[in-house]
Formats: C-alpha cells, structure tokens, sequence
C-alpha cells in the first residue's frame, strides 16, 4: 500500500505512526509537525491517533525510537575494531549522518525516552568494545555519552543555522553576522570557523573529544 492511500484505522498502529511522522518531518519541521497533520496524511480521525500516542512528546519518543532502529547498523558496524578511538569516531559518524537525513532530527532525538529497550543492544555491543580496548566500566560509560552528547549538540546547531527550507534553503548570513560585531574581531572571525566547513568542523571537535577523553578517561598508555 503506498503511503498516500487512505489506511483503514484499523491498521493504524506505533511504527505506522512515527514512520508517517519522520516522513512528514522533512516537509513541515518539528514546529509543524502535529497529531494533526499525521492524521489528515493517514486519512484518519485525530482521535485515533491518541490511542497510541497521548500527546506530541510521547509521538516524539517513538520517533526518535524509530531513528535509533535505523542507524544501530551504522553506529555499531565498527565495534570489531581493536582501536578504541575508531570504535568511537566511527559510532559518532553514523549518528551524525543519520541526525542529518531529517530536518530538525537532532531535535526530535534529544531529550526523548526511548519507548523500548532497542538502544541496549547497541549500546551494550559499544560498552564492552571499549572495556576490551581497557577502559574501565564507568570510564567507558562517560566517554560514550560525552561523544554522543557533542554529536546531538553539534547537529543541533548545525541544523538550525540552515539552510532552513522554510526560509527558501538560505543558511546562516556570516557576512551579516560579521557586520553586526565589527566591534568584536575575534568573535566577528569565529563565524568561519563555527559555521561554514560542517564537516570539517564536526571532525576537527570530535578528533579533540577523542583526544581528551583518551587523556582523562582513556586505558593507561593511550
């Protein structure tokens, strides 16, 4: 069934839900994102819906659970590695990348509670790569989630700087921006450095993550 047909209600069920919902994401962004327009996309009653979902944040945590199912492959798929370090960047890469294949994906992840219990296998494959490689449990735990939190923060920005579809694709104006704080040169040169070269950017910050948590947290040697 093609997904511009009109589902029986019958079949409306979670994953139907939050996967017309990720679809839908690109076209309207999270501000536009409501029960209400899943519903008029399934050819539904609004009511219907709240059978499975109370309200827009408990739509966003299957979401962002659906986003987790996707990209566990890609996240985990360098966890044979004996290098810690490209155990670590290689995961931080595929959540980038699959954050980026939504607008507003960054935001709809973050701050959600995961519906079920999909993120521990991952997680637990991720863990104990970094215990072989000799990090101790609670050391392994602080430097995944110090590189998982830098990603998140990072595509939040790098999302909400542009370009905007809503705003006809223009990005962040830095000529503007330099303007604004000709007072302030350093600040007003920062602009190149923190929002042009995305990629480049992304991986000069997690290069230096990786290099700090191997300082602090790190297997002694490394």
């Amino acid at each position: 069934m093609e997904h511009n047909e009109p589902v029986p209600p019958a079949k409306i069920d979670r994953l139907r839900v939050a996967d017309t919902a990720l679809r839908l994401l690109n076209d309207v962004g999270l501000d536009g994102l409501s029960l209400r327009v899943i519903a008029k996309e399934l050819d539904v009653k609004a009511p219907a819906l709240y059978w499975h979902f109370k309200d827009k944040q408990a739509l966003l945590d299957e979401m962002a659970t659906e986003m987790l199912r996707r990209m566990t492959a890609d996240m985990t798929a360098g966890v044979t590695s004996g290098d810690w370090r490209a155990i670590l960047t290689g995961a931080m890469r595929g959540l980038r990348e699959h954050l980026l294949r939504y607008r507003d994906g960054a935001k709809v992840y973050s701050g959600t509670r995961f519906t079920d219990t999909s993120y521990a296998e991952p997680m637990e494959r991720m863990l104990a790569a970094l215990v072989a490689c000799g990090f101790a449990p609670r050391a392994a735990a602080r430097a995944w989630f110090t590189a998982y939190s830098y990603t998140i923060g990072y595509v939040i920005e790098e999302q909400a700087m542009g370009p905007d579809p809503a705003a006809g694709g223009e990005s962040y104006d830095l000529e503007a921006r330099a303007e604004r704080l000709a007072s302030f040169p350093n600040a007003a040169a920062a602009g190149e450095e923190m929002f042009r070269e995305r990629d480049s950017g992304f991986e000069a910050g997690l290069a230096a993550v990786v290099a700090g948590l191997g300082a602090t947290l790190g297997p002694s040697g490394t």
